[in-house]
């Protein structure tokens, strides 16, 4: 056992699990152990997508237990403390750092009259020209001032205002109004502070060159009390030392240094390697995106897609976000193929190979998405099963499988789920394109990623090489090491980041489906348009 200080204890928060991973920053970083708590999303009416934030507490102190406990490794090696989570949450808490209400997630899409009534203290919808609903003056001075806009109803600020207008008791009692990670942190330090990734989330935040701070023109513009705003901190910058009570908990000494790391949009691209100018990374975890790494402020009205605030000083994420990812497939596996539980939830002979054992339920499904005509058939799915932020924002679009015939079977529904998911990736990639070209090589990382099938079929469908580093699905946690192995001086530069990931997988596009594919995909980007009226008469 190394008596070394150098190990990172990294927490990735995502959608519906927290996983532990302690990393050994040596020549090359090291995945020491993982352990992974599950916790649950609640979906409901309107849009209503919330979770308690005390289960992420609880998922973080029990997996940091067993990966001490299973692993051997000492507490006193633990150099730092370091998070990755998922963004655009909204927390609000009291002066004890307790959460007055569950979280609205990021997939939270019930506040539409607040977006209409820009948040005015009256409710009524502002007068004049607007874009997405917004007053085209406040879009304009938002560009301006912190270089993206608050166009969709699932951004936070609407949120804090659908909390104003709802629960007046629990906005009267608000002391700071915190992302996750931003939660948990306060949990561990008692202090309240934002990075500035997720400060930039609030649209309070004035990103130009030499500013970096709130913004009081825009707390003003959008009745915002700067009171409710933490301390602004960088991703390699200690929060503070944990506390005594939280350190108990989790079986770590106390004061070990908590850096405020970042969310899932700048630290996963950091965890992939994609630190250069015009670096793109695909992620596919519960959620999905396009971003590519640019020092350029960017913004797309028309497929929401925006220049934003990332890990790395002066530079961009330029990004394009999908929803639903592996969502879809999690969808998959309980709509359509839990009819056969009993085979699928052990080790059993479930192919016609009689030699053939699954581990899993997926790992089956991607052999049969392996077995299964390219372009099923003609059968397409659109994987915007809790509506759509990018190519298209609107909260009402929704799944669906497209031009199913007497012939079509489950498993060619099940493959056009995720051909269905990489049309959406290359629809994203196009959007992206037509502003900032990226480089040819791209890199694929999270759960998704894990699939060599999901990767081949989306090299094959975006026509572009694809780069899988290893243990792709942690790679948040990754970036959230590397922040702290900065923050600590194990890691001297960003520059250094790229020599440090181990590259496990290639794929190269196979043109021999070409034809097939890019016919669906013409089809595919129609399908939208097609059905948007029908979507907003069902789902409105």
């Amino acid at each position: 056992m190394s008596n070394e200080k150098n190990l990172i204890l990294a927490y990735d928060v995502g959608t519906t699990s927290l996983k532990t991973c302690a990393y050994r920053l040596n020549e090359k970083i090291e995945l020491v152990a993982s352990s992974m708590g599950e916790y649950k999303l609640t979906i409901g009416a309107n849009s209503l997508a919330e979770q308690n934030p005390d289960d992420w507490f609880k998922a973080m102190t029990s997996t940091t237990r067993q990966v001490l406990t299973e692993s051997g490794l000492s507490a006193d090696q633990v150099a730092g403390i370091s998070f990755c989570s998922q963004m655009q949450g909204l927390v609000l808490v009291d002066k004890n750092g307790k959460a007055l209400r569950p979280s609205m997630s990021y997939m939270d899409g019930r506040a539409e009259a607040q977006k209409l009534s820009c948040g005015s203290k009256s409710g009524r919808r502002p007068a004049g020209p607007k874009i997405e609903g917004v007053p085209i003056n406040k879009v304009l001075d938002s560009i301006r001032i912190t270089g993206i806009a608050p166009l969709s109803v699932k951004d936070p600020l609407w949120k804090y205002h659908w909390v104003r207008e709802n629960e007046p008791d629990v906005f009267k009692s608000v002391y700071k109004y915190l992302d996750v990670k931003e939660y948990l942190i306060m949990r561990l330090t008692g202090r309240a502070v934002m990075t500035r990734d997720s400060a930039a989330a609030t649209f309070m935040y004035d990103n130009r060159p030499g500013k970096g701070v709130w913004s009081k023109a825009m707390c003003r513009a959008y009745n915002v009390n700067p009171d409710h705003l933490a301390d602004i901190i960088d991703s390699t910058e200690c929060a503070g030392g944990l506390l005594k009570n939280p350190a108990s908990e989790m079986g770590l000494p106390e004061g070990v240094p908590v850096f405020g790391g970042g969310g899932d949009a700048s630290l996963i691209g950091l965890g992939a390697g994609a630190v250069n100018e015009n670096d793109a990374h695909i992620y596919m975890g519960t959620s999905g995106w396009v971003s590519v790494l640019t020092s350029k402020r960017l913004l797309d009205l028309t497929h929401m897609i925006a220049s934003i605030t990332g890990a790395i000083p002066d530079k961009y994420q330029y990004f394009c976000e999908q929803e639903t990812a592996g969502k879809c497939m999690e969808w998959v596996k309980k709509h359509l193929a839990m009819d056969e539980i009993g085979v699928y939830l052990e080790k059993k002979e479930v192919s016609d190979d009689p030699e053939t054992v699954y581990a899993n339920l997926f790992e089956f499904l991607s052999d049969i998405i392996n077995q299964t005509e390219p372009g099923c058939g003609g059968v397409l799915f659109t994987p915007w099963l809790q509506g759509s932020r990018s190519p298209f924002e609107d909260v009402n679009a929704r799944g669906m499988f497209f031009n199913i015939g007497l012939n079509t079977g489950k498993r060619m529904l099940v493959r056009s789920v995720i051909e269905g998911l990489a049309y959406n990736i290359k629809w994203m990639l196009e959007s992206v394109e037509g502003k900032l070209k990226c480089n040819e090589t791209l890199r694929f990382v999270g759960g998704g990623a894990l699939s060599d099938v999901n990767a081949q079929i989306i090299s094959d469908i975006l026509e572009r090489h694809l780069e899988v580093p290893e243990y792709p699905q942690n790679t948040g946690a990754l970036g959230a090491a590397v922040a702290a192995g900065m923050g600590l001086e194990l890691i001297s530069g960003f520059s250094e980041v790229p020599s440090r990931i181990k590259i496990n997988k290639v794929f190269k596009p196979d043109n021999k489906n070409r034809e097939v594919y890019e016919r669906n995909y013409s089809v595919f980007k129609k399908l939208y348009a097609s059905n948007k009226q029908l979507f907003a008469e069902l789902n409105k």
